[in-house]
């Protein structure tokens, strides 16, 4: 059960690192071109989109600020704790 429990979290750590990391990567080198950053994008974008989605129906979206990686951190935070609160 242990190990159930460490590769969920694992799992959802490594979410949350790939989210920051793009979100680095787009200040630091703005190249969506680049290898890692097309790595990046098409491992996140998933998570993303529905944040940003949701984000645009609201009218909060489309600005010069994206707010949903911290949707998206927020929600798999949230996720993580309930998935192991069932186990």
């Amino acid at each position: 059960m242990w190990t159930m429990k460490a590769s969920i979290n694992y799992f959802f750590n490594l979410l949350n690192y790939l989210i920051i990391a793009r979100i680095v990567l787009s200040w630091i080198f703005p190249n969506p071109y680049g290898s890692i950053s097309r790595i990046l994008y098409q491992l996140t974008e998933p998570i993303l989109a529905p944040f940003r989605n949701l984000l645009s129906r609201f009218g909060l979206g489309g600005g010069y600020v994206d707010f949903s990686p911290i949707l998206a951190v927020w929600a798999l935070m949230l996720l993580k704790i309930f998935i192991l609160s069932l186990l």
